[in-house]
C-alpha cells in the first residue's frame, strides 16, 4: 500500500507509515496484540478509519471481518469520527439520583448534541456511561481524562469551556 490514500472528501488521510509504526514498533507486528493495536490506532485518530482496519487486517493476516468483531464487541471502541474533546457523563444510580440527567441536558443544550453525537466542529463528543466510580462525587463528568465532580447545571458552561 502507498503511503497516503486517495480519500473521499470528508474522510481523513491515512498515513500508512503511522500505522507501520505502530503495528510493527510498538507491537512487534504481533497479532495476538490486536486490542493493544486497535486502542493505539484509536489514541492516534481518536477513532478506528475504516481503511485503518483493513490495513491491520492485510498486515496482520487477520480476517477484516474478526478486526471489526473486536472493534464493535468493546464500547471503548468508536467506527465513527469523535471530537477532540471526550465528554462522558456517569449515569449510575449515585449520580442519578443527584441530578445527572439535568446536567446531561444542559451539556446538550449548551453543544446543540445529544448523547452519542459530536459538535459539527469535532470539538466534543458527549457519551452516556453507567459508572466513572466516584460515586461519593455525583453528579460526575469527565472531560478526556479530568473529573469534574458534584456538578451543578449552572457551572457546566465553565466545566465547557475550560476545553476551547
Amino acid at each position: 500500500m502507498s503511503t497516503a490514500s486517495t480519500q473521499p472528501a470528508g474522510v481523513e488521510e491515512i498515513d500508512y507509515l503511522e500505522l507501520d509504526q505502530i503495528i510493527e514498533k510498538e507491537f512487534n507486528g504481533d497479532r495476538e496484540n490486536l486490542i493493544m493495536i486497535l486502542q493505539a490506532i484509536q489514541r492516534h485518530f481518536n477513532y478506528l478509519p475504516k481503511p485503518a482496519l483493513s490495513y491491520v487486517s492485510e498486515k496482520l493476516s487477520i480476517p477484516y471481518s474478526r478486526i471489526y468483531e473486536v472493534s464493535t464487541f468493546y464500547s471503548t471502541f468508536s467506527l465513527e469520527p469523535r471530537g477532540r474533546n471526550i465528554i462522558s457523563i456517569c449515569t449510575g444510580t449515585a449520580c442519578h439520583v443527584r441530578g445527572a440527567e439535568r446536567v446531561k441536558e444542559q451539556i446538550e443544550s449548551s453543544l446543540d448534541i445529544k448523547d452519542g453525537g459530536t459538535t459539527e466542529d469535532k470539538r466534543y463528543t458527549l457519551e452516556s456511561v453507567r459508572c466513572i466510580g466516584c460515586c461519593s462525587l455525583g453528579p460526575v463528568i469527565k472531560v478526556n481524562e479530568d473529573m469534574h465532580g458534584r456538578i451543578p447545571t449552572d457551572e457546566v458552561e465553565n466545566v465547557l469551556n475550560q476545553y476551547e
